[in-house]
């Protein structure tokens, strides 16, 4: 499979966050806590240079405990600030503010040797599509301010959102890059639904996943599915499709309806809490 979307208003997306970048004090950057590498565009590193950072690893309820906590401390060691948060539910929303305070405690300290009391800090968010930044928005705010969709693509201009007296947010439409160098990048975004679905191989997808959780999360696909786990990815997804009688007309199993299976059930975290990727070498290859 080769991993490719870039639909045209994420080029414009880009020029306009290149103009906005110099109204901000802060950079906000949702990451999805399963692939917090992946999920970084490496074109914010460029855009946000000389601004506060702050990475958000969203989704953390559907990730790895331990793996999170390596993840924050591997993005601390870079100078970022780092929070781990499920929007969804709110965890994690109230620590933001006093870290956005102490992010910016250099502007706000040099406003106030100025005279300037209480100006907002400015923060615009970014992320890459379907990593919850309007979720984030308009729970950090407390209404609905920007539009959600759990397709990509859904924000598609930007709106300044003024939460209270201390901060104002650029929410921006989520950019990829045009060319994954790395199609085990392309894969990993993939997996979690930040490509469409209408222009990937999902059998194949679902063929990866197995593989992945079948060498690091042992034990999973047996208690959910009852599958033998010595077998191979492919065989496991035939035995997924009989133990859970995906059947086509004419008593055929139909393996891509079992195919689509672990692919909901892993992108809702039923299969349970499952990391992508390691900081020990983010950049290594799945399975």
């Amino acid at each position: 499979m080769q991993f490719q979307w870039y639909p045209g208003h994420m080029t414009k997306a880009k020029r306009m966050m290149q103009e906005d970048i110099k109204l901000v004090d802060l950079v906000i950057e949702l990451v999805d806590a399963r692939i917090p590498f992946s999920s970084r565009n490496p074109d914010i590193d460029e855009l946000g240079r000389n601004k506060a950072r702050l990475i958000l690893l969203n989704k953390a309820d559907l990730a790895d405990d331990k793996k999170t906590e390596l993840w924050m401390e591997y993005f601390k060691g870079k100078g970022y600030y780092a929070v781990k948060l499920d929007s969804r539910r709110k965890n994690g929303m109230k620590t933001i503010q006093n870290v956005i305070a102490e992010a910016c405690k250099e502007k706000i300290e040099r406003d106030r040797k100025r005279g300037i009391l209480n100006r907002p800090v400015r923060a615009m968010v970014v992320g890459i599509p379907n990593v919850g930044k309007s979720t984030f928005i308009n729970t950090f705010a407390g209404k609905a301010c920007a539009k959600t969709g759990n397709k990509p693509g859904v924000t598609k201009g930007k709106q300044w959102i003024r939460l209270n007296k201390n901060v104002e947010l650029l929410d921006t439409p989520g950019i990829l890059w045009p060319k994954f160098e790395d199609q085990t990048v392309g894969m990993r975004l993939a997996m979690i639904g930040s490509i469409k679905d209408e222009i990937l191989n999902m059998d194949e997808l679902s063929l990866e996943i197995i593989k992945y959780i079948l060498s690091e999360y042992s034990g999973i696909l047996n208690q959910r599915y009852g599958v033998d786990e010595s077998k191979d990815a492919q065989m496991v997804l035939a035995e997924i499709a009989v133990n859970r009688k995906c059947m086509k007309k004419g008593s055929e199993y139909d393996y891509s309806k079992a195919a689509a299976l672990v692919m909901d059930e892993f992108r809702s975290g039923v299969l349970g809490k499952i990391t992508l990727e390691s900081p020990a070498n983010p950049e290594e290859n799945l399975g």
